[in-house]
């Protein structure tokens, strides 16, 4: 699965709320085809959100990723507050961007090759990115991690308004109608991956200190997270977002569908004749192997 040429990337994340985002970081982190170029924050506090990142990419050695402040919304900071403690974005010392989306328009602009965006949370940072420069669907890939088409949370057979749509469906809808080349993963397919058993244990004993601190935080967040339960001695939580990461680099595990797709504003995504048709990966080939595929990956040293 491994390529020749890095894939160069730019990570959109409102990382700092739901520990999955950490998860899909750490993944991109140890993915040598990847050449993460800038992450960039999205949706609420973006200087809390930037120092979760940073201490992330501190730990992993990774301070000549750029980190970019996106769109300010409401001053939220959320359950990895406790395990950042007194870190803060000053203490990063790689290079920060106070617009970041200026910053993200400049680096796809600029590129000789087209980008791959990966988005991971509200996309309100992707509206003003194209009301500033509408020539960024021309170099742009999208993948992302949106939606319910058939199944809901937890495998639900009831469709659910999915967060990332539904913190922003205007900007979500205005993403699915600009771009050309956009392949997405909704719960119906993201939502089923959880890792038990030896799998997660092989990641939990992982000494790598990327890993140590993934799970330093995952323990911390559990204890601090008010929308879920889960138990970190035995298993990790729903890792949504791991998928939108694997799907810029490989859709062997998945099944896609091309199917159009209306947006409401209760954030809902119904599947639609009617609407522009993007590529959805709705069901899994293989979802034990994706699993193995995953441990591998974030165990690597």
């Amino acid at each position: 699965m491994t390529t020749e040429k890095q894939i160069p990337v730019i990570l959109d994340t409102d990382i700092g709320g739901d520990i999955d985002d950490a998860w899909a970081l750490a993944l991109l982190l140890k993915s040598p085809e990847f050449d993460l170029k800038l992450v960039v924050t999205d949706t609420g506090d973006p200087l809390f959100r930037a120092a979760v990142a940073g201490k992330y990419l501190e730990a992993a050695g990774r301070t000549d990723i750029p980190i970019g402040l996106g769109v300010h919304g409401e001053y939220w900071k959320g359950p990895q507050e406790p395990w950042l403690g007194d870190y803060q974005l000053a203490d990063y010392p790689g290079v920060v961007y106070e617009d970041g989306v200026g910053a993200m328009i400049d680096l796809i602009m600029t590129s000789a090759e087209p980008l791959t965006l990966i988005c991971i949370g509200p996309v309100p940072n992707i509206k003003a990115a194209l009301e500033r420069e509408p020539r960024i669907v021309e170099k742009v890939k999208i993948v992302g991690m949106f939606g319910s088409l058939r199944l809901g949370y937890d495998g639900s057979d009831q469709i659910s308004p999915e967060t990332n749509v539904r913190v922003d469906p205007a900007a979500c809808r205005i993403m699915f109608a600009a771009f050309p080349n956009i392949t997405i993963t909704p719960l119906d397919t993201c939502g089923l991956v959880q890792l038990k058993g030896e799998k997660y244990r092989r990641i939990a004993e992982c000494p790598d200190p990327l890993i140590q601190t993934l799970i330093e935080s995952y323990v911390s967040w559990a204890d601090a997270v008010e929308w879920t339960e889960v138990d970190p001695d035995k298993h990790s939580s729903t890792l949504f977002d791991t998928v939108a990461v694997y799907l810029a680099l490989s859709e062997a595990y998945l099944e896609i569908e091309n199917l159009g797709i209306q947006v409401t504003d209760e954030g809902l995504t119904l599947i639609s004749e009617h609407e522009k048709k993007i590529r959805w990966a709705t069901r899994w080939k293989d979802l034990p192997d994706f699993e193995d595929w995953l441990v591998e990956r974030l165990t690597r040293i």
